[in-house]
């Protein structure tokens, strides 16, 4: 392979605040460290934890890069001392500690996939953290079995449409709410037997008709504050609420009898700051369970917009609009 340059474009954040602070710099290539891996970004998905990071919302866990970006797609230009089962040139998307929006990133080799076959980079960048983050809080958490029903809040995001295939494929029945009829059909497309225009319909009153009143096994909600006393309603006994993020609000009033009485669990977790074990521990099931599906094509990447690297201001704008189906992903190389 050739040699590796001494510098590489990348997109900083020059300061809190809107996508103009988006900045395109030149810097030094990242130091690959033991256990690491160095990969050559050809593209870099685009996630609402960025957003956060940006508006200085999302406070990064110690020694990580202070560039955005959580996902990749690439080859490996470099391999840290202690890396094994990986070579220069593999084509691997990869879960990242920070530092995506680059032309060169480095993650622990343990959090890397191999790019599924015939994924373009671009569709196999859009995978890693919603497949994670879907995994760790539907399958792992939220414990959904065979036989129990599913419902995810905003079907249309990212991690919806990827949480839709995901419990469709493993054969359970899928519902979901979107903020539009268009959008609802969209995730009624990829899976869902029913989707929810949260806007004109009560999501609780639907479920229950659904299910003959006995409600959802599982939720994934990322929206929380008063979405989750409403939820508790339409979880069936020893039923699962899974929360990843609260864009409605950090704090809820509910009764907390319906907890008790039809013995509900309520969990939550955030990615970033999982260890690097863990991590692996997860991208190991991921290949073992999920790409085969992947491959298969019962799992596809839903793309709506790429945008080059320089444009990330404009792909995060795009983001805070909402008015996006699926992945949103910079090309860079």
């Amino acid at each position: 392979m050739s040699a590796l340059p001494v510098s590489m474009h990348a997109v900083e954040i020059a300061q809190p605040g809107g996508p103009e602070v988006l900045r395109p710099i030149e810097r030094p290539l990242p130091e690959t460290r033991p256990g690491e891996v160095l990969i050559r970004v050809e593209a870099a998905g685009v996630n609402r934890p960025d957003v956060l990071q940006r508006m200085g919302l999302y406070p990064l866990p110690p020694g990580v890069s202070d560039l955005p970006g959580l996902e990749v797609a690439g080859t490996i230009a470099a391999i840290g001392e202690g890396v094994t089962g990986w070579k220069l040139g593999d084509a691997v998307c990869a879960l990242t500690p920070g530092g995506g929006y680059a032309e060169y990133c480095t993650t622990p080799a343990g959090q890397c996939l191999r790019t599924p076959s015939g994924l373009s980079m671009i569709e196999a960048a859009s995978l890693p953290e919603t497949c994670f983050t879907v995994w760790i809080n539907v399958f792992d958490r939220g414990g959904l079995k065979a036989g129990e029903t599913f419902l995810v809040q905003g079907g249309s995001s990212g991690i919806g449409v990827t949480a839709i295939q995901m419990a469709r494929a493993f054969g359970h029945r899928v519902f979901a709410t979107a903020g539009s009829d268009e959008k609802c059909r969209a995730c009624e497309a990829l899976g869902a037997e029913r989707a929810i225009n949260y806007r004109t319909e009560d999501f609780v009153a639907v479920i229950k008709e659904l299910t003959a009143r006995k409600g959802v096994d599982v939720i994934l909600d990322m929206v929380g504050g008063d979405y989750v006393p409403r939820e508790l309603k339409c979880l069936a006994a020893d039923g699962r609420l899974s929360l990843i993020a609260f864009l409605g609000g950090s704090t809820a009033t509910f009764d907390m009898s319906d907890i008790l009485y039809r013995r509900l669990t309520i969990t939550g977790s955030t990615l970033r700051p999982r260890s690097v074990e863990y991590k692996t521990e997860v991208a190991q099931a991921l290949t073992r369970k999920v790409w085969p599906l992947v491959e298969s094509r019962a799992i596809k990447p839903v793309i709506h917009a790429t945008f080059p690297l320089a444009q990330a201001a404009d792909a995060h704008r795009l983001m805070e609009s909402s008015t996006h189906v699926g992945k949103i992903v910079l090309r860079v190389a």
